[in-house]
């Protein structure tokens, strides 16, 4: 008996029905469904004839195909979509005679960087603006061969910097997306596809070469997160088993546990790589945008964790939320990383490895060494022979009151004087993590060692909103806006962070003239004071 085939279904649904169907559809062309990935993100909107009009297959091929395998088609698209992927016999000359024109105007505009990206900037536009995506897509497919993760980054960036709010650019992130790796909003937040990987892997410069070496360097930062991508790869297939086998939700829930170490990685992500990428680099998209993607995937498995079966559509909320958290690995593997080796120098990669350790892990032996960086920490940790900590003290305005005192080390206070050393033990011997922001907004000083809210070194001499995700930016600007124009001197905020009670004092610093010099960050463990009371 011949199986009757719906065209009308989604690529997805028609494998699941008929197993035998993904081989037939890959020896046609379709090889993109070998891919788990692929299948269960592409596959779940589209159609058979929508995916032959994009490869360029003949659908009366494929349902000649398809029909030779013993199936029936049944579906009153079949017809339909024939007559609709072939030009009707009295098409308007005129039409056909723009639309090859404005075909050839894209064509040669991708000869050139600016003409790319003037192109990717107008398919990310036309798609917010409500147009089909299989349209644009088409589009896209015949003027771009391969496309550049720097490209991708450049024309999310540049849609910010032509006036487009940083919101609208981070919902676009999942919209334009679609464009590149072919999904829906609740299913992608990628910025490429596939050609974007084939592209990463195919051209011949150096600097595509060594990101797949750099991957293989034990300790190398690329190296560690992306193997701990892969971990969470294999965390994200034992909850999607669990749901699929209709496991009892707090079953479910143990292992969504076990997946929120994920937001450890994005915040090591958020402290080490966006600011370095966005600040000294110059490219602003991926903390403007992944950032707040990485936040949002957070907040929600924290929601589905705690609420669990009381929430009425919780197995669909862990659905959407466990493809974006697949979508962010694949992302951060083969667009942010990729553009970071292009970017960052030797030695941003090896103070982001000293950095990392301060952070947990989910590899099971640990963080591994990296040679090169372990030859080369005491240069790096040190400036012009003085620890970090010395060299900016030293080099504090107006500290130093005589070349005398420099040679003996002391700094000369309002109401004393001490050394250096002196100075730095007693500023980490205050049972608070301190954090001082000059009058310009830079970084300039924090307490080290292990903290609640972490610090990387690599922070010191940064602008502090570049330290912070968008949505938390916005409330650090207003504290330092109205400490500066004297409309307050403190801002106090009682929190939990990972279940931890914690009390944070915001400070305005001024002068003995009352003249604002900076902020002070006081963030204090009050674990004690809980034990103390509840006694």
């Amino acid at each position: 008996m011949r199986k009757k085939l719906d065209l009308s279904k989604t690529v997805s649904e028609l494998v699941a029905e008929n197993p035998e169907l993904k081989d037939i559809l890959v020896e046609l062309g379709f090889k993109d469904i070998t891919q788990p990935l692929a299948l269960s993100t592409v596959g779940r909107i589209m159609t058979i004839p929508n995916g032959a009009s994009i490869k360029g297959i003949e659908l009366a091929k494929v349902i000649t195909a398809l029909q030779a395998n013993g199936f029936e088609i049944d579906s009153p698209q079949t017809g339909a979509a024939l007559d609709k992927l072939q030009p009707a016999a009295g098409t308007d000359a005129k039409a056909a005679a723009k639309a090859t024109a404005k075909s050839t105007g894209d064509k040669a505009a991708t000869e050139t960087p600016e003409g790319r990206a003037q192109l990717l900037k107008k398919y990310i536009t036309r798609l917010s603006d409500g147009e089909d995506l299989e349209a644009v897509r088409a589009d896209f497919v015949e003027n771009f061969s391969t496309v550049d993760a720097a490209e991708i980054a450049r024309a999310e960036q540049d849609l910010i910097q032509d006036g487009m709010p940083i919101a609208e650019v981070q919902r676009l992130c999942d919209i334009h997306s679609a464009l590149f790796h072919g999904a829906t909003r609740e299913e992608q937040i990628a910025n490429a596809d596939k050609a974007v990987m084939d592209s990463l892997k195919n051209r011949e410069n150096e600097s595509d070469a060594t990101a797949l070496d750099f991957s293989k360097i034990p300790g190398h930062p690329v190296n560690v997160f992306m193997a701990e991508n892969e971990n969470f790869s294999h965390l994200l297939e034992d909850v999607k088993k669990a749901l699929a086998e209709q496991l009892e939700v707090p079953e479910i829930i143990k292992r969504v546990n076990a997946l929120r170490a994920v937001t450890v990685h994005y915040a090591r992500k958020g402290d080490l790589i966006y600011p370095l990428l966005n600040k000294t680099y110059g490219f602003s998209g991926p903390s403007n945008v992944m950032w707040g993607v990485d936040d949002e995937i957070r907040d929600e498995l924290k929601v589905l964790a705690g609420a669990g079966n009381t929430l009425p559509d919780f197995a669909q909320r862990l659905e959407n939320v466990l493809v974006r958290a697949e979508e962010m690995i694949y992302k951060e593997n083969n667009i942010l990383y990729p553009l970071c080796i292009q970017k960052f120098s030797e030695e941003d990669w090896m103070r982001i490895y000293y950095e990392i350790p301060a952070y947990a892990t989910t590899l099971t032996e640990g963080y591994p060494v990296w040679q090169a960086a372990e030859e080369k920490r005491a240069e790096l940790k040190t400036v012009a022979g003085k620890t970090a900590a010395e060299a900016l003290i030293a080099s504090a305005e107006g500290q130093v009151t005589s070349a005398g005192d420099a040679v003996a080390g002391y700094v000369t206070l309002g109401s004393g004087m001490m050394t250096l050393q002196q100075i730095e033990a007693v500023l980490n011997t205050v049972p608070m993590e301190l954090t001082f922001v000059d009058e310009e907004n830079i970084n300039r000083f924090f307490s080290p060692g292990e903290k609640l809210f972490k610090r990387p070194d690599m922070a010191i001499g940064r602008e502090v909103f570049s330290c912070h995700p968008p949505k938390v930016e916005a409330m650090v600007r207003r504290i330092i806006d109205d400490f500066r124009a004297g409309k307050g001197d403190s801002v106090k905020v009682w929190g939990n962070k990972g279940g931890v009670p914690v009390y944070v004092q915001y400070l305005a610093v001024r002068d003995s003239d009352g003249k604002y010099v900076g902020t002070l960050e006081c963030v204090q463990d009050m674990t004690f004071a809980e034990e103390h009371f509840n006694k």
